[in-house]
């Protein structure tokens, strides 16, 4: 019997076809975020011949908002690239919220002992989650649920179920009024969390691309036994990540007491499907293995030029979130073109 062989010339012209649509979709958040950004010039209503939505402020007003979303979804990549999800990140903000406002305001403590105090918290309650995933072989989708209810249960039980306000000042029951920077901006131009969510942007994608912990997590996305038995370190590193996490989830809530001048037991109900949504704009496979930080960046601000534009244009908050969520269900639909092209 003969074999059918692929011709050469079909078979360079199906080696350049896979070639230009991995091209395409490594580049598809950046894509998606230019188009989205054009048609909310195109969308945005006008004052006095000025379009709203390119007025510095308004800019500055996207970028503020999109920080801590942004900064939770920098660690939920790297859990999401192990192949595993993180559904507590926003309970964990609500409670660094809440032991910043409640440290600083009712306990008496300076900036210095209060913030490695909170971050502790957070990487602890994240190390914890992935050691069960790791070790007890629990689906980290339970455990963060699990560790959802534990973080939102701490937060109440230490406020008293009571949102704490912060004020400023040197008396008692202020905090220190250097904290309120993280309300403010340079220059009255560029917001102080955006500054934060940058660099913690750019510092996780030095990290994904030039270190052996990163070609660790990408291995373990990509098949967890082949990696453990090729001699990596599946457990530490999973603990890693996850702690990871939970930092950069107490970072933002941080800066979400900063910013709104109170901690709340509430504060971060839902970030955590906003920040899956923006590491799934952004390319990263929900099967873990394959996605980079510089995506997730772009999906986190496309989600953030979204919103602004929906709501200068005064659309329904249920109309809004009906398109959100599409451009979620389209981008899932993209990853699986991928694969199914090449």
């Amino acid at each position: 019997m003969t074999l059918l062989k692929t011709p050469p010339a079909l078979a360079r012209l199906t080696g350049g076809r896979r070639e230009l649509v991995d091209r395409l979709f490594a580049v598809q958040s950046l894509v998606a975020l230019l188009v989205v950004f054009i048609v909310a010039i195109l969308a945005s209503p006008t004052r006095d011949g000025e379009i709203l939505f390119l007025t510095a402020g308004n800019l500055g007003n996207i970028v503020r908002a999109v920080s801590e979303i942004g900064i939770i979804a920098v660690g939920m990549t790297f859990v999401v690239l192990l192949g595993g999800i993180d559904l507590s990140v926003g309970a964990i903000l609500g409670l660094s919220a809440v032991g910043t406002a409640t440290l600083m305001v009712d306990s008496g403590y300076g900036i210095a002992p209060t913030v490695p105090a909170v971050l502790a918290i957070g990487a602890v309650i994240g190390a914890l989650q992935g050691y069960a995933t790791a070790r007890l072989g629990i689906q980290s989708f339970i455990v963060t649920l699990a560790g959802l209810q534990v973080a939102r249960g701490l937060a109440r039980i230490w406020s008293g179920g009571l949102g704490i306000p912060i004020a400023y000042g040197d008396g008692p029951l202020q905090a220190p009024p250097a904290f309120e920077i993280l309300n403010g901006s340079i220059n009255g131009v560029v917001p102080v969390p955006a500054v934060l969510f940058l660099a913690v942007g750019v510092a996780a994608i030095v990290v994904l691309r030039t270190t052996a912990f990163a070609r660790h997590v990408y291995a373990i996305g990509g098949n967890e036994k082949a990696a453990r038995l090729s001699g990596v370190p599946v457990t530490r590193v999973k603990v890693a990540v996850f702690a990871v996490c939970g930092l950069l989830a107490a970072v933002a809530g941080v800066i979400h007491a900063g910013q709104l001048n109170q901690g709340s037991p509430n504060d971060g109900a839902g970030y955590e499907l906003d920040a899956i949504a923006a590491v799934v704009i952004g390319g990263t496979s929900l099967s873990g293995g394959s996605g980079s930080m510089g995506g997730t960046l772009a999906g986190a601000l496309m989600l953030g030029v979204l919103n602004n534009i929906l709501a200068l244009n005064n659309i329904d908050a249920n109309v809004q979130l009906l398109i959100k969520g599409l451009v979620i269900v389209a981008a899932a639909g993209l990853q699986r073109l991928r694969r199914g092209v090449a």
